[in-house]
């Protein structure tokens, strides 16, 4: 056991994580050249479209040092703060952590809260310089960065290019040399920690466990502490590029575990596998619940395919632990499913995972977050979707999540944050100049406001270089009023929102223009309309398709006109008593990514 090491790299979005477990599988030859591409451990196809990791991915290396053999069980983490739990399970599984810094870009958010999470389950940090063959590279600033925040030595700051590959031996000796081995007993009963699983539809699910106490072996039976469920060790191993099966694995190893389990309520992440003849007396500390920031409704195109839906939610909960959700239903979309998600980029990413691994389409309704409503009799509902507001006059306050947004920056795009942040409601707790020229700034604002664009306005006001990382800080009183979208005088519920009042007015005639754009022409107008209650607040029209009647009329009297004309209007009254209108997929899309 004491030649074993478990570590993860955690830093910001694209420091280079992935590029440099990659040099570090090279440099212990884990991989042969044929098997190394790029950023070999994401290995979904969305995580190479988009260049971004979306799992936590675990490996085990072997290297060789003065003649000892040394066992490194590598975790690598995303960056995005959508994906932070996966981070935090990482975390939870390991000693130790590298922690990444761009030398481009120096320290940003997520590389503090990241080291926040790991110093809060006292892992050793290993403080790493990235990219140092760019011409950019501020190799001594971000140094100087590096020992403000952690409090280290100069000379503990490791200077690698993950690209070129220097200094990544040092980086192997440092997690040697530094990252403690694991403490555990072999002899004690059986804990080991499940920290992600995954579905395989030929062997059920497979679940990947570190041990912190005991031993397992092939064919031991054991059970899971927090549903009691009991299954056979079919197969055990460790992960290495593929699965690669052993006899036992002790305390302090890293590995899968294959038992059949074809139903996934039966594992959940976070539960501690024990041994059904010897039980450990009480679970391993896991990791808190999630906490959805954004709702959003997920409706199957075609309505028969509800229990489809259902099970594949359930297959990609196992892979995705952060993912919520319950059955809910919608007068336009039938049979669907309440979604909760960590941000937007989280439910993008949810939707596309679906289409593709498991060919669901969905369609998505407008996001929101949940509001704790007060009514006149003194209860408290909590509401996810505008469709469950009471009446009006039940109403007593609403009250909306708020959060702390923290938003470190260049100083010459502090104007144009500082507006963008008020713009949306946020007061200004304090700032911070980290350096001559950067500074951290911290907004408390509504989550409401940083559900939809935020992020990619923030990124786009400061040319890529502000970084944004946020927590919940309870709710506050707020003055909300229910939008709803209305066809013909129908209202849609899919497209109704909760919004701020003294934004309402504004929201709903964008609103009505995008969707006269995208509503297709019919045979009889359509009506598009905007309301708070019984008030309209906007309205625009999409025209009928019209046959012209009167074409044959080559002459005559006018009453032969006025005849075909007002039996063509009969027609079209009665057609549009019948006839409903279909809303088109890109009208709900459109919604979302309104400016």
């Amino acid at each position: 056991m004491k030649n074993i090491r478990n570590f993860c790299i955690i830093a910001h979005i694209d420091h280079g994580k992935s590029t440099l477990a990659d040099r570090l599988l090279e440099e212990t030859k884990t991989l042969s050249s044929r098997e190394l591409q790029a950023q070999v451990l994401d290995d979904m196809d969305l995580e190479r479209e988009k260049g971004i990791t979306i799992k936590s991915h675990a490996i085990q290396m072997e290297y060789l040092r003065d003649g000892q053999a040394y066992t490194l069980n590598l975790i690598d983490t995303p960056g995005h703060v959508d994906f932070s739990y996966e981070v935090s399970r990482a975390i939870a599984s390991c000693e130790g952590a590298l922690l990444i810094v761009d030398a481009t870009q120096g320290i940003q958010a997520q590389t503090i809260s990241n080291l926040y999470l790991a110093l809060g389950h006292d892992l050793e940090i290993i403080p790493v310089i990235n990219k140092i063959d760019m011409e950019a590279a501020m190799v001594d600033e971000v140094t100087e960065q590096i020992v403000d925040l952690i409090g280290c030595d100069p000379q503990d700051v490791i200077a690698v290019s993950a690209k070129t590959g220097v200094g990544v031996g040092d980086v192997l000796e440092a997690i040697v040399d530094r990252i403690p081995a694991p403490k555990g007993d072999e002899e004690a009963p059986l804990q080991a920690l499940i920290f992600d699983s995954v579905f395989n539809s030929y062997r059920g699910i497979i679940a990947y466990f570190r041990i912190f106490n005991g031993t397992i072996r092939k064919g031991d039976k054991v059970k899971l502490f927090n549903t009691g469920s009991e299954y056979d060790a079919d197969e055990i191993g460790v992960l290495k590029l593929k699965m690669s099966p052993r006899a036992e694995l002790r305390a302090g190893d890293v590995g899968y575990i294959i038992s059949g389990v074809k139903n996934s309520a039966d594992i959940k992440v976070g539960d501690t596998i024990t041994h059904v003849q010897r039980p450990a007396q009480e679970a391993i500390a896991g990791f808190e619940d999630v906490k959805p920031m954004v709702f959003a409704g997920l409706y199957p195109v075609d309505t028969d395919q509800y229990e489809e839906l259902r099970a594949s939610l359930e297959k990609l909960q196992l892979n995705d632990a952060s993912l919520t959700f319950e059955p809910e239903s919608s007068l336009a979309l039938g049979f669907g499913f309440r979604g909760g998600f960590l941000g937007l980029l989280h439910m993008e990413i949810i939707q596309e995972r679906l289409y593709r691994e498991f060919n669901m389409d969905v369609i998505t309704t407008v996001p929101n977050v949940s509001y704790k409503v007060y009514t006149t009799k003194g209860a408290v509902i909590d509401v996810h979707n505008p469709s469950g507001l009471p009446e009006p006059t039940l109403i007593d306050r609403i009250e909306e999540p708020y959060i702390l947004a923290q938003i470190i920056t260049k100083s010459e795009y502090l104007g144009a944050i500082i507006k963008l942040c008020i713009d949306r409601r946020g007061t200004m707790k304090n700032q911070v100049f980290l350096t001559t020229d950067r500074v951290e700034v911290n907004f408390e604002m509504p989550l409401a406001e940083i559900v939809f664009d935020f992020y990619d306005k923030l990124k786009s006001i400061s040319r890529g270089y502000a970084s944004f990382d946020y927590h919940q800080v309870g709710y506050q009183p707020s003055k909300l009023a229910k939008l709803d979208i209305l066809l013909n005088g129908e209202p849609v519920d899919a497209l109704s929102s909760l919004i701020y009042v003294d934004h309402a007015y504004d929201f709903g005639r964008r609103m009505c223009e995008k969707l006269k754009e995208l509503i297709p022409r019919q045979q009889f107008d359509i009506a598009i309309q905007a309301a708070i209650g019984a008030k309209i607040i906007a309205r625009e029209t999409v025209k009928a398709v019209r046959k012209d009647v009167t074409a044959k009329c080559y002459g005559g009297d006018i009453t032969r006109k006025r005849k075909l004309l007002e039996k063509q209007k009969a027609g079209k009254k009665r057609m549009r008593q019948v006839g409903n209108v279909e809303v088109p997929q890109e009208a709900f899309l459109a919604v979302l990514k309104m400016d």
